[in-house]
């Protein structure tokens, strides 16, 4: 039967002559565990009460390596807690291994790398037990961990050491660089860029390096840091064509699209593999804010089709973005009626996909020709004026298997 005992409940709250006067009874269990797994050892140390730890390991059938059902020990939580006396008390047993993880594979360090504990950061070394680069079940080392957290002072601790390799990678590819950058960790990053073995164009499984990272995630400051690195190029693409400026328009990062074509290797009428601009990604998903930076530039053609012949338009108007279908046809110089290789227009697209409001104002924009209208089927979404848009090919087939 598993359950707190009396024992378990005098240590859960501190009261420690109460803890010896239980101790010193032959029938009282001193590992006895709770429903979770914890020992009484286990709670005096998760509390961090030293005394009640010292009084416990005084039996000699208490053991110290016991762990609880996610395989956390004593230490484990008295290193996560940051009660630093206790991971020091038990340390010196010399019967706990350090770098036992628990049933998530985070070790002792990784855990208090990644609570910020400093002083059982530094601890460790001065005992002469953790390896410092051991990776958990996800690939994050300790310093992985602690640059995702924004962990300052560990990251620093840990800069320190010789056996810890700064661009590690977890099993995304990232490094504590990347991490720290995707977080939004700024005072990481620089502290980390300040280090000359610390590759800041290193690619995860994504092919992203952290400049596009940073992009992607809207953190400004980092982006501005990574910059005025000399080997930091802003114009370099992803695996797949994306460049840091696609992904910050993609993902509506206003700061970051402000930044990053006053440099002079970027291009802000780029194309990935899809053909389409950081303008269209900006309008295929509605960031009207970003498009509006865009459109503010001459270097942007707001007309720029991708492979298939679709423009900007063509996104804001199939994904029913009226603020940016209205920004796009205030443009002298944007088509309306400009036909995909479906044959399709941005008001086709519109009606297609029931959009009343976005084909209103593309029809009272575009010149559209009642002969062509007659030539299709109505749907009756807008008026019995609009047509029924074609299909592409791999859409009327996929359709047919349906029905």
């Amino acid at each position: 039967m598993h359950g707190p005992t009396p024992l378990w409940w005098a240590i859960d709250n501190g009261h420690e002559e109460v803890a010896r006067i239980l101790l010193e009874r032959i029938d009282v269990d001193p590992n006895r565990a709770d429903e979770y797994g914890r020992t009484p050892l286990s709670l005096a140390a998760l509390h961090g009460y030293e005394r009640l730890v010292r009084i416990l390991l005084e039996r000699n059938d208490v053991d110290p390596p016991a762990a609880d059902r996610a395989g956390r020990t004593p230490l484990w939580w008295a290193a996560q807690k940051g009660h630093e006396g206790v991971v020091r008390i038990l340390l010196e047993l010399g019967k706990v291994n350090p770098d036992t993880p628990d049933r998530d594979g985070l070790t002792l360090l990784s855990q208090a790398a990644q609570y910020g504990e400093e002083g059982v950061v530094r601890m460790l070394p001065e005992q002469n037990h953790a390896n410092h680069d051991t990776a958990d079940y996800e690939g994050l080392t300790p310093l992985l961990r602690a640059a995702r957290k924004g962990r300052v002072g560990v990251v620093r601790i840990l800069l320190g050491r010789s056996d810890v390799n700064y661009n590690a990678a977890d099993r995304c590819g990232d490094t504590p660089l990347m991490l720290a950058a995707i977080y939004g960790r700024w005072e990481v990053v620089k502290i980390l860029l300040g280090r000359s073995d610390v590759n800041p164009n290193k690619e995860n499984w994504r092919g992203q390096a952290t400049l596009s990272a940073a992009a992607e995630c809207g953190h400004v400051g980092v982006v501005g840091l990574l910059l005025e690195r000399s080997e930091v190029n802003p114009a370099t693409a992803d695996q797949y064509g994306q460049t840091p400026l696609s992904r910050a328009a993609r993902f509506g990062r206003e700061g970051a699209v402000r930044i990053l074509p006053e440099q002079d290797e970027v291009n802000p009428d780029r194309t990935d593999q899809d053909g389409r601009t950081p303008l269209s990604r900006a309008a295929r998903y509605g960031h009207d804010g970003v498009v509006r930076i865009l459109l503010g530039r001459e270097d942007v053609n707001p007309d720029t089709p991708d492979k298939c012949g679709r423009t900007p338009l063509f996104g804001a108007a199939h994904h029913n973005h009226k603020m940016v279908v209205r920004q796009l046809l205030g443009r002298d110089d944007v088509s309306s009626d400009i036909r995909d290789e479906y044959g399709q227009t941005p008001l086709l697209q519109a009606v297609q996909y029931g959009h009343e409001r976005i084909a209103k104002l593309l029809q009272d924009h575009t010149n559209f020709t009642p002969g062509y209208a007659a030539s299709l089927q109505p749907t009756g979404v807008f008026s019995p004026e609009l047509p029924e848009l074609p299909l592409p090919p791999l859409e009327r087939t996929h359709r047919s298997n349906q029905e």
